[in-house]
């Protein structure tokens, strides 16, 4: 996996670099009341985890908080690889698991674990430490390491935009990075290092998909409002690559949220 699949050309329609804070010109005044204020969260919490890991129900439970804040986007990724201890996680995939391998390659690490924070694409911790996750989201603000650039979600009856702002000094070419994910969800395990037990899980990762190129200056990228509709949520990062492919820190990150309608 270079880092995630390309998105359809009929999911998404890009546009040229526009202001982030200017409205399209056919938008009504009823959907510039919709608009969400631009996001900077406080980091980018996601985590490596399995249903068959006998050490990863703990992280699970205190990622469930994480995925309950609002200045945080925290996103869970189920890997196969323990798949083999006798339970196949229900909520696992290959690109989940490629993910995790990029990660190692970029970090120089030698091999993959679970539980596994990746904070802000920069760092990673035991991910059922509390203390190492909320010690890395701080360090990373006070050095400027955390979420610099905005991003701005709004929408109209039939589409999303995704305004990204400006890059200011620093890195200045990124992928926009769309993370689909399920609704919390309750499994009860059957067999393996966790039989019997029956865990909730949040924000489990379904979908990876590549929108774009961001190159520092302020642009608009929109999805079609059908294309959100068909998943329980999704989110928004903008990712600087590496030469090599391999996912490199995150700039900027937003929830896309669907309307109440939907």
């Amino acid at each position: 996996m270079a880092f995630a699949k390309p998105l359809r050309l009929a999911v998404l329609a890009l546009a040229l670099s526009a202001s982030a804070g200017t409205v399209l010109a056919s938008e009504p005044e009823s959907a510039r009341a919709d608009k969400q204020q631009t996001d900077k969260p406080l980091g980018v919490v996601e985590l490596f985890t399995s249903q068959g890991c006998s050490s990863c129900p703990p992280a699970d439970e205190f990622f469930a908080e994480l995925a309950s804040k609002e200045d945080l986007v925290a996103l869970a990724y189920h890997v196969n690889y323990w798949d083999y201890l006798g339970w196949q996680d229900t909520l696992s995939s290959k690109e989940n698991t490629d993910r995790q391998y990029d990660y190692m390659r970029a970090f120089g690490s030698r091999s993959v674990y679970t539980p596994q924070a990746v904070i802000n694409g920069r760092s990673h911790v035991n991910g059922a430490s509390r203390k190492e996750v909320d010690g890395t989201l701080a360090r990373l603000n006070r050095t400027g390491e955390g979420m610099r650039v905005g991003i701005k979600v709004s929408r109209t009856s039939d589409r999303v935009m995704i305004d990204a702002g400006d890059a200011g000094n620093g890195p200045n070419d990124a992928h926009v990075v769309i993370v689909y994910f399920d609704p919390p969800q309750m499994v009860k395990i059957g067999q393996g290092e966790n039989s019997g037990r029956s865990l909730t899980y949040w924000n489990a990762v379904s979908d990876i998909q590549i929108a774009g190129m961001w190159h520092g200056k302020p642009q608009r990228y929109e999805l079609p409002m059908t294309e959100i509709a068909k998943k329980a949520g999704c989110a928004v990062l903008l990712q600087s690559v590496g030469k090599d492919g391999m996912p490199g820190p995150i700039l900027g990150a937003a929830f896309i949220r669907k309307p109440d309608r939907l």
